[in-house]
Order: C-alpha cells, then structure tokens, then sequence
C-alpha cells in the first residue's frame, strides 16, 4: 500500500502572548468548533491543545485548498480524516478513482514544548489507521530516572522491563524507556484506542524488530522512530537549553510483516519530517479561516 507519510513538529519555543492566544482560539472556535478546549490564557497546556488543533488547517493552507473545499470527518473510534469536497457533475471514473484517494488521514499529539502531526494520503480505509507518539527524554523533577521508569513497569512486559535494567546506567533506561513509550502511544492512537487502554497488552521487542498485541504479532505495522533534539536560549543569559524528544509513528500498510525504520540521521528524515515553528503558525493564523 503506497500512501507516503508526512510527519510536522512544531516547537513551542515561547508562550503566546494574550493577543496571539486571543486570534487563535478565535480561529479555533470558528473553524473547529467541536475542540474541547477552554479559553485559558494563562495555563500553557491550552496553548499546545489550540496548536494541535489548528495544525491540519495549517498544513490543507500550505497545500493551497481553501477551507470552503475540504471538510474534517471522523470516524466511529475518534480517527480523523479530511475529505477534499469536489464537483462530481459529469465525474468520469478517472477523476473518480483519483477523488477516492485523496483522503487524508492524520494524528495529532504533544509533550511539552513540541507538537507533531502525522498524516498520509490515500483511500479513507488505508489512511485513518496513523498515529503519533512523543515523549521528552527527561525524568520529573526530583525523580531519578530509574526510579521513574520503575514507576511505569505497569506498562511494560516483563521483556520490556528487561531492557531498561537499572544497571543499564539512567541515560539508556530514559532512552529506552521513552521509545517503548512513544510506540505504545503511536498504536493506540493509531487504533483509536483510548489513553486507558492497557499499555502492557503490547509488546515490543527492540531487539528482535519484533511487536505483538495481546501475543499476537502486529502484522502489516509499520513503525517509524526518530529523536527530535531542539534548544532555546535562557532568558536573561548568553545560554541554551535543550530539549531532546523521542518520536514514533505507527501506520497499518496492510503487509504481511512487522517493519521498523529506524532513522538517526537528520539527512533521513528531511525527506518526510518537516521541523515548523511558532511563528510560521501565528503568522497566517488570521487566514487559515479562509
């Protein structure tokens, strides 16, 4: 099944200021109005909620279709696809066949300072089955790492447990840990399944280049996994701070294996993970109305 993958992260390396917060959830309400999120100014998460919102207007902007000519559907489980809407008087079955695969089907989802989006194209059944997961490689306050990857063991396997021994040393347990994280995420979210779901119901073998769900192995999944790193500078001081993210995305090809891409060089991923930032969304938040 050939439907490409896109992939955009958008970088929250600031807060909004109340007039850019103000635009866009005037943007949000008009044009999405069923997103369930409050009009909060001063709590950081409803920022990153509007962005995750407004970025599938941002990218049928970019592809230059006004937003008159599409419209946001989902599905019975919570699977968001868009549909281009086209004038089918005097349709012949090849601009039909091509119609039918101009679905776009996407994923939205955040932590922290990033936002992603996934998305394909294609026939509506071979495009809704796409999701994203993210993770920031970073332990909560107070907690060494180990002690935080001992507090999820309930969603890992026992396998999984063993790849993320203590004695592994904290930067490899966060790493690892952050991984089985963003791919348990990208699938559920990919099925439609909700954050309750039993994360240990599934299983992946790093190793082996192996998934299973309730023992049975995932097949026709592709999974794609990458690391995003970005840095923003200190206010009041000549220094930065980094971030580093691990990311997943889960697609259903439809094939007879389990595939895995592994991408570890930025040259890699230019051809399918485009890096946005704040600016570039508040800078045409005003016409992704139009």
């Amino acid at each position: 099944m050939d439907c490409p993958i896109l992939v955009w992260m958008l970088f929250t390396n600031r807060e909004m200021t109340p007039e850019e917060y103000s635009k866009c959830y005037t943007v949000l309400r008009e044009c999405v109005p069923h997103a369930p999120v409050r009009n909060a100014p001063n709590e950081p998460e409803t920022m990153r909620q509007m962005i995750a919102f407004l970025l599938p207007l941002l990218m049928m902007r970019h592809r230059r279709v006004p937003r008159s000519r599409w419209r946001d559907n989902i599905t019975a489980v919570g699977k968001h696809w868009i549909e281009q809407i086209h004038n089918v008087e005097n349709d012949n079955p090849v601009a039909a066949a091509s119609r039918a695969r101009s679905m776009i089907g996407y994923h939205t989802s955040y932590d922290h300072n990033l936002v992603g989006m996934a998305m394909t194209q294609g026939r509506k059944e071979d495009v809704v089955n796409i999701g994203v997961g993210i993770k920031e490689i970073v332990s909560p306050p107070g907690m060494s790492a180990n002690d935080f990857a001992i507090s999820l063991y309930h969603k890992l396997t026992p396998l999984e447990q063993s790849f993320i021994a203590p004695d592994l040393g904290e930067e490899v347990v966060m790493r690892r840990l952050c991984v089985l994280l963003a791919l348990k995420q990208a699938y559920i979210k990919a099925i439609g399944q909700p954050m309750g779901f039993d994360w240990s119901r599934l299983e992946f073998n790093i190793p082996q280049k192996t998934a299973s769900g309730d023992g049975r192995p995932l097949h026709g999944w592709e999974f794609r996994v990458w690391s995003s790193e970005l840095g923003f500078p200190i206010p009041q001081t000549e220094s930065h701070t980094r971030q580093t993210y691990q990311c997943a995305v889960a697609f259903f090809r439809r094939t007879r294996d389990t595939r895995f891409v592994w991408q570890t060089e930025a040259k890699d991923l230019e051809s399918w993970v485009q890096f946005i930032t704040l600016d570039q969304l508040l800078n045409v938040a005003d016409k992704l109305v139009e």
